[in-house]
């Protein structure tokens, strides 16, 4: 049960989240970062009185120092000082809610400290689930998925004494905005299209992800690292109502699915209360007045960033984060405008054809396989 949690990426939709949840459970906060809200840290600083707040943006850190300057909150700035808010000593428990790589090397130092992860940031076990895996284990450290999906198995699989039991794990899927498109329709597609979630509302670039499917390939290789699964076991299917979060097939045939509203603050609240369950003031599903809930394929062919992510699965070591690397400056030029629709998934497949996978890698192999995926992506694009 934690007590005090610090923030990584307080700003954005999970961090914003956790923070009511934190308010309704009376939670202390030890710690917040972002990267450069500096009115709405501001806000957070003054009704959640944390120790350290930090903006990676050095100019804005000095803006938000200034403006609370009459707090006893303390102010740094730039990439390295997430590694500090990651190990606040009272905080008992990191949420790593930041988008992107930048949350793997703070969570290492989280889980080097034996705090509790609250794991929002799925890049992590993307590009480094083996490493963050051993690292956990040689700690000791609690790792509790927070995307409602994992968190969903997470609750499926705690009364499994022998994990070898499971026969496959079920991820469910809405679709994304562009469910049931022709490859034609959805390569006509803009940002602002891309940005209409039909059931979640979330930060730009998951929401891109979720349109292109690359996001629910990179919760396949999410799901194979948390459980060590091969991708075989690991299975997606669209259900368009986002009710049931996930499902756990067993070999004796039963099937376990986790069903709920589709709000964040449930997983969110469950990573905070784990092992136990704590009363929740929010609206409980009403399954008298929910839709029927159907479930059906994904398409492959015109969603290619899901079969990229479990092809990239396959292959193993750092597959995984030229993958994620080459999407995450793909979506960012998409989110610019500066690249059309389907040009996502072709030079994410470009990166993966041209940078060189290390088979058991190291750290430093991971970053460095990031950063030729990056540039392939920019060498690329133009």
């Amino acid at each position: 049960m934690s007590k005090t949690i610090s923030i990584l990426g307080s700003t954005g939709s999970i961090g914003r989240q956790t923070l009511d949840v934190a308010e309704q459970m009376g939670l202390q906060v030890a710690a917040l970062t972002a990267n450069a809200s500096v009115e709405r840290m501001e806000e957070q600083v003054r009704k959640f009185r944390p120790r350290l707040a930090v903006l990676t943006d050095e100019a804005a850190a000095k803006d938000l120092a200034v403006r609370i300057r009459d707090t006893d909150t303390k102010v740094l700035g730039g990439h390295a000082a997430l590694m500090e808010a990651a190990v606040v000593p009272e905080a008992d428990t990191v949420v790593t809610a930041v988008v992107g790589m930048v949350g793997l090397e703070p969570t290492l130092a989280a889980i080097g400290e034996k705090k509790r992860i609250a794991l929002a940031n799925k890049e992590t076990l993307v590009c480094a689930g083996e490493l963050v895996m051993d690292a956990a284990d040689a700690a000791g450290a609690e790792i509790v998925p927070v995307d409602s999906e994992h968190s969903a198995i997470f609750q499926c699989v705690q009364g499994c004494v022998d994990r070898r039991e499971i026969k496959r794990l079920i991820l469910t899927c809405s679709g994304g905005p562009f469910y049931g498109m022709t490859h034609e329709e959805v390569g006509k597609m803009t940002r602002a299209d891309a940005l209409c979630h039909p059931n979640w509302k979330m930060g730009a670039k998951i929401t891109v992800d979720c349109a292109t499917l690359m996001n629910k390939g990179l919760e396949v290789i999410e799901a194979m690292r948390l459980y060590r699964l091969p991708l075989s076991q690991v299975d997606v299917v669209i259900h368009r109502q986002s009710i049931v979060h996930s499902l756990v097939e067993y070999h004796d045939g039963a099937v376990l699915a986790q069903l709920g509203t589709p709000d964040m603050r449930l997983p969110i609240r469950y990573a905070m209360t784990y092992p136990h369950r704590g009363v929740n003031p929010a609206e409980p599903l009403d399954l008298l007045t929910c839709p029927p809930l159907t479930f059906a394929q994904p398409d492959r062919d015109t969603f290619p960033c899901l079969r990229l992510a479990e092809e990239a699965a396959t292959e193993g070591g750092t597959a995984c984060a030229i993958l994620n690397g080459a999407n995450e400056e793909a979506v960012g030029l998409f989110l610019a405008d500066r690249i059309g629709f389907h040009d996502i998934a072709r030079l994410v497949a470009k990166a993966r054809s041209q940078v060189r996978v290390v088979q058991k890698p190291s750290l430093s192999d991971i970053l460095a396989a990031d950063a030729a995926a990056r540039q392939s992506v920019l060498d690329g694009a133009f």
